[in-house]
């Protein structure tokens, strides 16, 4: 990836070597947490408040709605959650699958990307010029 991408993954019980492919699907699948349980209460709820209007919105009745709902948070978590991802060399298991099935355990995943949270400055260039002509007068 251009060495633009970094990962670091602490995997307990398990060879380097599961840790490396850990971290190389990280890099590649760009997850935002660990597991489930690391999602903040406040985006799971806004979460299924979104999905919940969608569903509603699409005529289906109330109970219909909810087991929707659940659903489609179960694909969320499946989309940001590194342990809920199917793994990227075998797509017939989740990361947390080829863990266990290592003797390991994921405890921690931190992605750099460059360039992350960097904000882009933008200027007026008709600006630019015209304090450089008033600095020199």
């Amino acid at each position: 990836m251009g060495g633009k991408i970094a990962v670091l993954t602490v995997v307990d019980g398990a060879s380097a070597e599961v840790a490396k492919d850990v971290a190389m699907h990280a890099a590649a699948m760009r997850p935002k947490y660990v597991s489930k349980e690391d999602v903040p209460t406040e985006e799971v709820e806004h979460e299924k408040s979104i999905l919940k209007e969608q569903a509603m919105a699409e005529g289906k009745p109330a109970e219909i709605a909810e087991k929707m709902v659940i659903g489609r948070v179960n694909k969320y978590f499946k989309e940001i959650c590194l342990l809920e991802q199917p793994f990227v060399k075998d797509g017939d298991v989740s990361v947390a699958t080829y863990v266990k099935n290592n003797g390991g355990t994921v405890s921690k995943m931190i992605r750099f990307e460059v360039g992350e949270g960097i904000e882009k400055r933008e200027e007026n260039f008709a600006e630019e010029v015209m304090k450089q002509q008033q600095a020199t007068k």
